[in-house]
């Protein structure tokens, strides 16, 4: 495997320099999409070795007691790192062409503004103002069940998760897994493998699906398939706040 040890620019002009037309036509095909390396294995350490911090977090979850599935993760507080910081600015304007556009399909109303920070104003004054940034752990025989990470009624429409280890190399298994409910249909899953430093665009809950009558919503989930060996750690940037 072949590490990329430095890259370009700042985190923020990585985010701008991916091949957004492509990936929006990746995400309305299938509700994901995959970028390029965005973080070198250096910056991926350097986000991973946080989880260990505890003044970063504010609250950690076992996800085995909650039934969840099997591992760890731990929710930022609002004072994010930098680099988490630039990565959630960064990915928000190229999100919300894609969120509007969805929105309109299914008819549905758009109410995120043009900054990222106009929306989280809006979250908090809905009575969401918890972070909800989050740094997952994951060993040996651990998994996430399919979920969708919803907090309130204040809701964007798109998420990312960043891979901070190398598949093949520090851990086997541990596959990001979706599964999509379609119309009058059986459920369609799929799952991807995510490279070290790169980011996975994914849908909150649903996207919009073509069908004879226009567009009808395709529901959506997403969790972690078993890691059989070794460590995982990823970042997860949500764009809406928790309750």
């Amino acid at each position: 495997m072949t590490h990329t040890h430095h890259l370009e620019g700042t985190i923020a002009e990585r985010v701008d320099a991916a091949n957004w037309d492509a990936l929006t036509d990746e995400a309305d095909a299938y509700g994901s999409a995959l970028t390029g390396r965005l973080l070198t294995p250096d910056e991926c350490t350097a986000i991973a070795a946080l989880y260990d911090q505890d003044h970063c977090f504010r609250n950690t979850v076992d996800m085995a007691r909650h039934r969840f599935g099997s591992g760890q993760y731990r929710y930022f507080t609002h004072d994010l790192p930098d680099s988490v910081r630039q990565l959630r600015e960064a990915f928000y304007p190229h999100l919300l062409p894609i969120a509007r556009d969805w929105a309109t399909r299914l008819g549905r109303p758009s109410p995120w503004p043009d900054t990222l920070e106009d929306w989280l104003a809006h979250c908090h004054q809905a009575g969401q103002t918890k972070s909800a940034q989050i740094l997952l752990r994951y060993g040996a025989g651990d998994w996430n069940a399919l979920h969708r990470d919803v907090f309130g009624d204040a809701v964007f429409p798109l998420q990312v998760v960043i891979g901070l280890n190398a598949p093949g190399v520090d851990y086997s298994g541990g596959e990001f897994i979706m599964t999509e409910q379609r119309p009058r249909a059986q459920s369609r899953g799929t799952s991807i493998t995510l490279p070290q430093g790169h980011g996975l665009v994914f849908t909150t809950g649903d996207r919009p699906v073509a069908s004879r009558r226009g567009w009808s919503t395709g529901p959506m989930r997403h969790g972690v398939s078993t890691i059989r060996s070794g460590h995982r750690r990823t970042l997860g940037l949500v764009f809406h706040d928790a309750t």
